[in-house]
């Protein structure tokens, strides 16, 4: 006798789970390779024969996965957004809300860089040039991402602004300058310049006022390579 929560038949319902479970440890195995592999050649730099080569996998297991290129560059973006929420904005979330937040963001923004987290750097540092004039699911999905980063500088910068009485009018220029600062710093760290830390923590502290010590690896001046 059996209980209704299984299936004696061959191919049956715990059969179709352990198939599901490892078709999902393959893909997430597959999409975090593709992430490094794209964050140095960017997405147009994938393709299944080098993943299966790379991981020693079957490119046939592959393909069958994802189908397409463009089903297994929208994974890749997926999961590059997933590894840098973990890696950034979910440990900055900690902090408390306003100035110490985007400053613990700033933080673990330089630390991922400097790291680095992906080979390359930057993900959208290496993808969003390529794709910013592409029109297509995979320029909505990166240029969504970005969105949402811009999106959680701004909550908090408005918050600090609000918490020193003052207006949050300016919210745009200033996380367009945080954005573009960092970005100079992930470039200036793929050619092995260090001291372009100390830089950005010139240009936030001008932002948002002095009193901020760099933290952790991301102020230790050491070169990410």
């Amino acid at each position: 006798m059996t209980t209704g929560s299984e299936d004696p038949r061959p191919g049956g319902a715990r059969d179709g789970d352990r198939r599901r479970a490892r078709g999902t440890r393959s893909r997430r195995i597959i999409t975090r390779h593709a992430v490094d592999i794209a964050s140095l050649d960017g997405l147009d730099g994938l393709s299944f024969g080098r993943l299966a080569e790379d991981l020693e996998l079957s490119k046939a297991g592959i393909q069958t996965l994802f189908r397409t290129k463009e089903t297994l560059q929208l994974a890749t973006v997926a999961t590059a957004g997933e590894a840098f929420a973990e890696a950034v904005v979910t440990p900055a979330g900690a902090a408390p809300a306003g100035a110490p937040r985007l400053r613990a963001l700033i933080d673990r923004w330089i630390d991922y860089a400097a790291r680095p987290l992906f080979p390359g750097g930057c993900f959208w540092g290496a993808n969003l040039p390529v794709f910013d004039s592409r029109p297509g699911p995979i320029r909505d999905a990166l240029r969504r991402q970005h969105h949402g980063w811009l999106h959680t500088l701004a909550r908090d910068f408005e918050l600090a602004a609000t918490a020193r009485g003052l207006g949050a009018g300016d919210t745009d220029l200033v996380v367009f300058q945080i954005d573009a600062v960092l970005n100079a710093a992930n470039i200036a760290l793929r050619f092995g310049e260090p001291s372009s830390v100390e830089k950005v923590y010139r240009v936030v502290d001008g932002l948002l006022g002095p009193g901020h010590a760099p933290t952790g690896r991301a102020g230790t001046g050491h070169s990410p390579r």
